[in-house]
């Protein structure tokens, strides 16, 4: 085999990888251009909302010919990327097995209205910017009584996932997260309303199973590539998320992609392919880097750019250089604009983004370190040259089982103080477990990994690490070019242990489990490759019927436990019913309303809702203002004072029941919806298996 052939393959070629038939190239060329395109255009069209949206120009009519002159730049963009063949019958069962995951998820999706988590969250900050067209969301303060009302202590306009900025005179409100994942779903509201907003992230889940599988054919072979897409479409994590608005299923193809990318810019570094390789690396830096407009954590996976555009440097590989201005640049770019449309929650994480940051330019500042000893003729000694993949091998083989072991030795707690911790006490104060809210649980998160996979592919894909950093090791010792896999594996490995090592969520589940759908397809890719190295074994170790019943059986072991996994939930329809509910409030609401929140499941739970989906002027109360009944009373009389000045009528809402409108003197409390449906449990310590009951109800009370 040849060199070349060599950094092509990672491994030995079988029939699967050998150079394919003319007739055969537009199976990958079809595949890798709606990977690559799909991609770069939910980047770019993230970015275009943001600058549109802080003008006010978020409209369908600036936003769609944007949007369409986009998609062009996209497809030319896309069409940069060298393209490897496939075979007619795997690309045609990638497709496949994209659409049936499309389906699943679309045909079984929830109905999270209500921003009781983050999907409710992104769902009602996107029909505020389709219909509002701009972030901040600007408000009228005669629309709620005048700047009086907002300057009465504990009178507000804020809810959870969204806050009130500006001043009484000038209020605004921003909502919580960056603008990408909104203004996606905001596109899909103009296009076909809830229909196709509910549709939209099981069409990314759809493109996510394709990339990932695009990517394990790339990397471990063309006859693989399908497996690694049926297990990613398999798991119950990316399913859950794919049946709602979260920003998940916009990012996870953006990453499928980069990752990609990554890869094309590494096989293409030797000459005569120096350009094709710099072009991939630009659309990588894009990728890898304007993701953070999509989802802030984005920034983990950039800063484990870093050390790949560092190792690339080391071994002078055209694309370096490229990678890291692109890759910089983009970051900067995404970064500026998120803090632009999103600076309260960008303020409210910063303990969170701070180590991410420190951890950047430290990596920043050792690479430039080395870059200046290589240049100077520093060399590893000889003895650690000698040891170098035994050591890294090793290395990571102890990380894992360190991480598995953390329940024997360690209890992760943060403060008591923290908003999270009193949710967790009341979880585990009615799940009969001790009361500890400083608890995280991220001491299990290998566990969490175990639960939707099994443990048999956890160990094999540990294994399949080993073997792959011993390789790469052995690659750099013997002055070989790295192999071209090295840079998605440095990132997706490296992000799955960030995050089993701080998870940094609430550790409700299948709530939690969200944290894991970067870590859930890496653990697939790294199990097929097992099987495929295995398949690949030469027969004179084994006969070739036995390397082939190994790879099946390793093949099995992800599959099978993953499906048993996701069983439970496979036709689930999570809170169902809620849009009827929430659309029985708005009929119950007239023209001149003003909905001021009493208790606290109503201020928690509708504000945003009343506002941006009925078109209800909506005020909110604090939680020091609703534990003081005589603070209350007054505010309540001062709100409906100015109201009543501005022709308007202010309506009492409680979510929890009619106490608190009683206590507040009205005794015909209106009954607006009295509803249940069907909630994901929030389990502590074992994996969830069913739905549970959530009662929904809403009460009014007129003023005057």
């Amino acid at each position: 085999m040849s060199s070349r052939e060599s950094r092509r393959y990672p491994y030995a070629p079988d029939p699967g990888d050998l150079p394919l038939r003319r007739g055969e190239a537009w199976g990958g060329w079809l595949v890798t251009r709606t990977v690559v395109g799909a991609a770069l255009w939910l980047v770019l069209g993230s970015l275009a909302a943001a600058l549109l949206s802080l003008g006010g120009l978020w409209s369908p009519w600036v936003a769609g010919p944007v949007l369409l002159v986009l998609a062009v730049v996209a497809g030319l963009g896309a069409a940069l990327v060298p393209v490897r063949p496939l075979p007619v019958w795997s690309a045609a069962l990638l497709v496949v097995l994209a659409v049936g995951a499309t389906a699943w998820a679309g045909v079984t999706h929830s109905e999270q209205v209500l921003p009781r988590r983050d999907s409710g969250s992104y769902l009602q900050s996107a029909i505020q910017l389709a219909g509002g067209h701009s972030r901040p969301i600007e408000v009228s303060p005669d629309s709620v009584g005048g700047p009086d009302v907002l300057a009465i202590d504990g009178i507000t306009l804020a809810s959870p996932a969204f806050y009130a900025t500006g001043t009484p005179q000038q209020p605004s409100i921003q909502p919580q997260f960056p603008v990408g994942a909104s203004a996606w779903y905001s596109v899909a509201w103009w296009v076909a309303g809830p229909a196709g907003t509910a549709w939209a992230p099981a069409i990314l889940f759809g493109l996510t199973v394709l990339g990932v599988g695009l990517l394990a054919a790339t990397v471990v072979g063309p006859r693989w590539g399908p497996l690694a897409a049926l297990g990613t479409g398999l798991l119950f994590p990316l399913l859950h998320v794919a049946r709602s608005t979260y920003s998940e299923p916009v990012s996870l193809p953006v990453l499928a992609a980069g990752l990609l990318t990554l890869v094309v810019a590494a096989r293409g570094a030797a000459f005569p392919e120096v350009v094709m390789a710099r072009r991939a690396a630009v659309l990588a830096g894009v990728l890898m880097g304007g993701a953070i407009v999509i989802r802030v954590d984005a920034l983990r996976e950039v800063v484990l750019v870093v050390p790949v555009v560092v190792l690339a440097a080391l071994q002078r590989q055209s694309h370096a250089r490229v990678l890291g201005v692109s890759t910089a640049v983009s970051t900067a770019v995404a970064f500026g604009v998120t803090w632009l449309t999103s600076s309260e929650y960008l303020g409210s994480i910063a303990g969170s983004l701070l180590p991410l940051v420190a951890m950047g330019v430290a990596a920043c500042l050792l690479g430039v370190v080395l870059l200046w000893g290589s240049a100077r003729g520093w060399s590893l000694p000889a003895v650690l040259r000698a040891w170098l993949a035994r050591l890294l091998a090793g290395g990571f083989v102890l990380v894992g089982l360190v991480l598995a072991s953390r329940p024997w030795w360690q209890v992760v707690r943060q403060s008591a103080a923290d908003p999270g911790a009193r949710v967790v006490a009341g979880l585990q104060a009615r799940q009969g477990l001790t009361v500890d809210g400083g608890r995280t649980y991220a001491e299990h998160t290998v566990a969490w990994l175990a639960w939707w996979v099994g443990p048999v592919a956890l160990g094999l894909a540990l294994v399949a690490t080993a073997v792959l950093a011993h390789r790469a090791a052995s690659a750099w010792v013997d002055d070989r070019e790295l192999p071209s896999w090295t840079g998605p594996a440095v990132v997706a490995i490296g992000s799955t242990l960030l995050t089993l090592y701080r998870p940094g969520i609430t550790p409700d589940h299948p709530w939690a489990d969200r944290r894991l759908v970067i870590a859930l397809p890496t653990i697939v890719v790294l199990t097929v490759a097992c099987a495929a190295m295995v398949s690949r074994w030469p027969t004179k170790r084994l006969p070739y019927a036995v390397n082939v019943a190994v790879s099946v059986a390793i093949a099995a072991a992800l599959l099978v436990p993953t499906a048993l996994a996701t069983r439970p939930h496979a036709d689930e329809r999570v809170e169902l019913g809620e849009w009827a509910a929430v659309d029985t409030v708005c009929a119950a609401m007239r023209p001149g309303d003003v909905a001021l929140m009493v208790d606290s499941r109503a201020a928690n739970e509708w504000p945003q809702v009343l506002r941006g989906y009925c078109g209800v002027n909506a005020l909110s109360t604090t939680s020091g203002l609703r534990n003081d009944p005589s603070r209350l009373g007054a505010a309540v009389q001062q709100v409906q004072r100015a109201v009543e000045a501005k022709g308007g009528r202010v309506v009492l809402v409680a979510a929890d029941s009619p106490d608190g409108l009683q206590r507040l003197g009205l005794k015909g409390a209106v009954v607006a919806v009295d509803a249940r449906v069907q909630e994901d449990d929030r389990l502590l310590e074992r994996r969830p298996e069913s739905l549970v009951e959530l009662p929904i109800r809403v009460y009014l009370g007129r003023l005057g």
